[in-house]
């Protein structure tokens, strides 16, 4: 699965103003609704049910918040880079910077779950998140995670 099989440059933010992690899971959630013909409430909740499991940070200022939803056929991918880092309890405390928001089809079939693997994998590298922060603009940070994804 590549990240162009769920991302596009039209779901890509940069410079995203959020207070909390509520806040931002919100906000993600409404701006994807328009994209996947779910209810923004109900991303929402479903996003804040996956984090009480716990969080979605992964460490190193990135999380993957993500859910399942049976109407959708394909995974939808929405990359934000935050204006400033939030705190979003994540496993190493640090707060978070870069969020790529993955929604899946509920039948977890292999390649609907390829699609956290990849992104994980995009976003573990010291020098791949170097170039994300370094990005300006939407097409700056879209090349950059899609060099990444090409790069592994």
């Amino acid at each position: 699965m590549q990240i162009s099989d769920f991302l596009s440059p039209t779901e890509v933010l940069i410079d995203l103003r959020v207070a909390d992690k509520e806040t931002l899971l919100e906000d993600l959630a409404r701006r994807a609704s328009a994209r996947v013909n779910v209810p923004a409430e109900r991303i929402a909740s479903e996003l804040l049910k996956r984090e009480e499991l716990g969080s979605t940070g992964m460490g190193t200022g990135v999380a993957i918040p993500h859910a399942r939803f049976p109407e959708l056929q394909r995974p939808f991918g929405l990359l934000a880079k935050l204006k400033a880092a939030i705190d979003f309890q994540a496993i190493d405390g640090q707060p978070v910077d870069i969020v790529f928001l993955l929604l899946l089809p509920a039948a977890a079939e292999g390649e609907q779950l390829g699609a956290l693997a990849t992104v994980a994998r995009k976003l573990r590298t010291a020098e791949e998140l170097k170039r994300l922060r370094a990005s300006r603009t939407t097409a700056q940070l879209f090349e950059a995670f899609v060099r990444a994804s090409l790069a592994n």
